[in-house]
């Protein structure tokens, strides 16, 4: 049943509906909604817009108008607007062209459908990074519990494609912005999923984005890292404070660098210690921990 109605939706909204995008001038399918009462489709997968984009769009329909309407959907939170099912990007120029209202088509369309199209016509246009894209697959399964089956059907993938995609969730933070701003590739970041420690991952992804590894050139430091971890390691001479450990965790995770807090006297003094890469580094970590530019500091 969740297969059949998921299909359905989608077959009248990429078939029958696009049609209707095409002709619906002479159907006369298309009204005029104020811009001001049109929100953007809350479950839109796409962060990431790129200015230059939006700039030829904006240059293309102040030129030649708007060839195609928007399609929405009735708000069903608030009476009266409307939130996007398709054409975020248009809607987006329109506002930058200061258009008062805009023509758009009118569909009944449920959360699950509403996301699954967005998802569509963003791959169609490969116009979402991979780390979108894996969130767009994660809201699917969490949302609707759909299963990787499921989601590689309607979106048009293979499963293991969406498979290997969810699997860069796995990923920390600082590495995951690393491929969304596409300074490293998928196969990097997976190949770094063979370690288990975030701040080793992220030190060895900004190396790998420095000197411009290949996939298998990744691999191999990981499988050496991996090495290296699973010899033997000297034994601790003391139990680690797990308040301590947990304060260098987060340090860790907020900085994407290891992290040493060493202390623990009688008056609570110790060291913190944050080890850097180089020049970049240094400075990427000095922006994190004080706010500012290094560069604007040394004038």
């Amino acid at each position: 049943m969740k297969k059949d109605r998921l299909g359905r939706g989608l077959g009248a909204l990429l078939g029958e509906y696009a049609t209707s995008e095409a002709s619906a001038a002479e159907e006369g399918e298309v009204t005029r909604v104020a811009t001001k009462d049109i929100v953007p489709n809350p479950l839109q997968p796409r962060q990431d817009f790129q200015e230059d984009e939006l700039r030829e769009l904006v240059d293309s329909i102040r030129e030649n108008g708007l060839l195609q309407p928007l399609v929405v959907r009735p708000s069903p939170t608030a009476p009266g607007r409307f939130e996007l099912v398709a054409g975020e990007r248009r809607f987006r120029s329109l506002q930058a062209l200061g258009w008062e209202d805009a023509p758009v088509m009118v569909r009944e369309v449920d959360d699950e459908t509403l996301l699954v199209l967005a998802l569509v016509e963003n791959l169609q246009r490969e116009a979402l990074n991979p780390i979108e894209e894996a969130e767009g697959f994660q809201a699917l399964a969490e949302r609707f519990s759909l299963t990787q089956e499921e989601i590689a059907k309607a979106v048009g993938k293979d499963r293991s494609t969406v498979a290997n995609t969810l699997r860069l969730l796995k990923l920390p933070h600082s590495v995951r912005r690393m491929v969304a701003g596409n300074e490293l590739s998928p196969g990097h970041a997976r190949a770094l999923l063979g370690l288990d420690d975030a701040v080793r991952m992220a030190d060895l992804a900004r190396q790998a984005s420095k000197e411009g590894w290949s996939v298998r050139e990744m691999e191999r430091r990981v499988k050496a890292a991996r090495g290296r971890r699973d010899g033997p390691t000297p034994p601790s001479p003391r139990a680690p404070d797990p308040v301590v450990k947990a304060l260098e965790a987060a340090l860790q995770e907020r900085l994407a660098t290891r992290v040493v807090i060493r202390g623990g006297g009688k008056k609570g003094k110790g060291v913190i210690e944050i080890p850097f890469l180089g020049t970049e580094d240094f400075e990427r970590i000095f922006a994190i921990v004080t706010g500012v530019e290094a560069t604007e500091v040394l004038g």
